[in-house]
């Protein structure tokens, strides 16, 4: 009875898996397709790629006298390097898209690797503007979005309030923007991983049992960037109750 329910449970995952796998590529096609009608120059630099590579091999072949040999290898190195190039430009498009936007940072930040918490706009404007807070190894990073002239007194003050309850932990603040002295939408994720480690795993952790509490008094945002033109409705009665 036992290895007919095991064999039953081991078919309906692989089912999944092949369901999974089956979305994935749905997903990359998908995205191809898109960026394929926005970017005219994605399918020549991806043929460059497989083509350029499969001919230095099939040229290195002839000098080494082994003919055909690494052609194979040629044509794989080229189909890794065509998929590169699809994936970094599709994602430029989307930060492009995404960049300027309400909760564009967040988005961001919430796609960030690594053992990393995040809590999305501890505070906020009526006007859209934000700020994030992260903690991770270099210690609590405060990320804001919106016109400068308003989101550094958010900063100021939010950084106020942090450094009450982290004591001696380093607190970076961070603008998004593309003017001198911040940090571009695109370029904020590897920003923060360039960031020093100053804190153990486990500080992290304790860091973010501490700080949970003042996340309830940020506006609540959802994630990703907002519809153009959006409504703001619900962060101007979260603002209006502070």
């Amino acid at each position: 009875m036992a290895g007919k329910q095991d064999k039953a449970a081991a078919k309906e995952a692989a089912k999944a898996r092949r369901a999974a796998a089956k979305a994935r590529r749905g997903q990359i096609f998908e995205a191809f397709k898109v960026q394929r009608r926005e970017d005219k120059a994605l399918v020549p630099l991806m043929l460059l790629c497989l083509v350029g590579a499969a001919a230095v091999a099939f040229l290195l072949g002839l000098i080494w006298d082994v003919h055909w040999v690494l052609l194979p290898l040629g044509i794989a190195v080229g189909a890794l390097l065509a998929v590169i190039v699809f994936g970094r430009r599709v994602q430029r498009n989307v930060y492009a898209k995404a960049e300027g936007q309400p909760g564009a940072a967040g988005w961001a930040l919430d796609n960030l690797r690594g053992k990393w918490r995040l809590t999305q706009a501890v505070a906020g404007t009526t006007n859209g503007d934000m700020v994030h807070r992260v903690i991770g190894r270099p210690g609590v990073v405060l990320v804001a979005e919106g016109a400068p002239h308003r989101v550094k007194s958010l900063l100021a003050q939010e950084k106020k309030r942090v450094a009450r309850v982290v004591g001696e932990t380093p607190i970076y603040d961070v603008i998004v923007g593309n003017d001198e002295g911040q940090v571009t939408l695109r370029k904020l994720q590897s920003h923060l991983m360039k960031l020093p480690r100053n804190i153990s795993t486990a500080q992290v952790d304790t860091l973010d049992g501490r700080l949970a509490a003042l996340a309830s008094r940020g506006a609540a945002m959802p994630k990703g960037p907002l519809p153009q033109g959006a409504k703001m409705r619900n962060i101007q009665r979260a603002m209006r109750r502070r």
